[in-house]
């Protein structure tokens, strides 16, 4: 029985704040990188996780400024919409949703691999990860269609979890394990698959993208949050400012508690960190460890699916999707869109029977995601100098510094959608084949090939119904 069509407004700044944190994760987004990185760059990668963290900065304000003024479900498709017109707001949706599900089918799959781990399955078998990959989907669909307060408990659980463990491990690492000094951050740059320092240097700005993506899913929940002019800018903000302290903190501690050899060898893994923290502190500290992942992981899973369900949502109430999906369930909450959400991820799942396959679906998650973040910006910068947008009728004011943050973060935005799209054949793997290492600009093709013939269809026959009506 459904409700109607209007979520339900429940959301404090802490829940909001929380759905932020756990959507980028600091665990699910370092552990996810650190490896690649390590066997890519062949160490030296700190600074270009520094500098990707600011300029993403830069993005999370313009994005704050936006939904200051537009707090609405859908966020960055409705605010392409809003600036750009339905046609601009059709292939942000779709590029937007594409991509969102990517990273779900990309969450899924990584967070199987540690409930693998977890519960002692040692295969890598393509069939038993995605397997667990569906177990791991089920346990975030769950979350969604429970009560308000499970959900909300489960982000939290997953803060607390980060905070306490990979704070706290980084701590120790820190403070008690630390082999190297400081300049080792700086150092080795080059010596891994990448042919040179620049090629290296980009490829880490590449990858270090994935761990500064999904901050804007506390716009998406605008119409859920209270008083959303105030809330969600700060949620938007202060979750990459969190996210990005623990981020940087851990990986300096991993780098310099451990030799580059070290995390080379554990980087050929699925696991990459769990070998050096039981290396440190013993045995025993294994499954407490997987534990708190395990959490972060869920966490963040429950989060995307909430994220995604929420585009989708708003698509269908715009007429951009089936109509079915835009019904909510008398507790507010969009279930047919949470259930499409998650069987579309479920489908993506199957490309994890083929391990290069889940490469290609990594790279145009975080590919396309840049590629949302460059039309809200883009068309920020372009209705703000045309005088089509005025940014102070937000509560948010940013005054003279709004132009150029906004410049600095279109421009960046743009730049890092070429950088992750560009084929590297060094970064997939030696003997990948050339449509995995051209996966982003291939996939993003054929997507904006088939929504513009979606447009273009849609607008032939609405010439033609005048004329039959007639």
């Amino acid at each position: 029985m459904h409700g109607g069509e209007t979520l339900h407004r429940h959301l404090s700044f802490w829940n909001s704040l929380t759905l932020g944190f756990a959507m980028v994760s600091p665990v699910v987004g370092l552990y996810a990188i650190m490896g690649v990185q390590t066997a890519v760059t062949g160490g030296g990668w700190f600074p270009a996780l520094a500098l990707c963290l600011a300029m993403q900065l830069l993005v999370a304000t313009v994005y704050a400024e936006l939904a200051s003024q537009f707090p609405i479900a859908g966020g960055a498709y409705k605010w392409a919409h809003h600036l750009g017109g339905p046609v601009t707001g059709q292939f942000a949706g779709v590029i937007y949703v594409t991509s969102t599900i990517a990273m779900l089918t990309t969450t899924a799959y990584t967070g199987g691999v540690w409930l693998a781990i977890f519960f002692g399955s040692s295969s890598e078998n393509g069939l038993t990860l995605v397997l667990w990959g569906v177990v791991f989907l089920v346990l975030c669909t769950l979350l969604n269609l429970a009560r308000a307060t499970v959900f909300k408990m489960a982000l939290s659980m997953g803060v607390y979890a980060e905070m306490a463990g990979s704070v706290g491990v980084a701590l120790l690492l820190f403070l008690f394990f630390r082999q190297h000094e400081f300049s080792e951050l700086f150092q080795h740059l080059g010596t891994g698959t990448a042919p040179s320092q620049t090629a290296a240097f980009l490829a880490a700005l590449a990858i270090a993208g994935w761990a500064f993506i999904g901050f804007d899913a506390c716009s998406t929940i605008a119409e859920e949050t209270l008083e959303p002019k105030r809330v969600v800018p700060r949620a938007i903000f202060f979750s990459l400012c969190m996210v990005g302290s623990v981020v940087m903190f851990n990986s300096a501690a991993l780098t310099l508690s451990f030799d580059g050899t070290t995390l080379t060898a554990t980087s050929a893994s699925s696991d990459p960190v769990t070998p050096v923290i039981v290396n440190s502190f013993g045995a025993w500290a294994e499954k407490p460890f997987l534990a708190i992942v395990m959490v972060s992981f869920l966490a963040c899973g429950a989060s995307v699916v909430n994220y995604v369900s929420r585009i989708i949502y708003s698509m269908a109430r715009e007429g951009n999707m089936p109509a079915l999906l835009k019904q909510v369930a008398v507790d507010g909450t969009p279930r047919p869109a949470i259930l499409f959400t998650v069987l579309s991820a479920g489908v993506g799942l199957l490309l994890g029977l083929n391990d290069q396959a889940v490469a290609t679906i990594i790279a145009f998650g975080t590919g396309g995601l840049y590629a949302t973040f460059t039309l809200p910006t883009g068309l920020g910068l372009y209705t703000r100098l045309t005088e089509r947008w005025n940014p102070s009728r937000g509560q948010l004011k940013l005054g003279r510094w709004g132009l150029p943050i906004n410049i600095i973060a279109f421009h960046w935005s743009l730049f890092e959608f070429i950088n992750i799209a560009w084929p590297r054949a060094y970064a997939v793997s030696p003997d990948a084949p050339w449509w995995q290492v051209w996966a982003v600009p291939l996939v993003l093709g054929n997507i904006l090939g088939i929504t513009t013939l979606y447009v273009l269809i849609g607008k032939i026959r609405g010439a033609a119904l005048p004329e039959s009506s007639s």
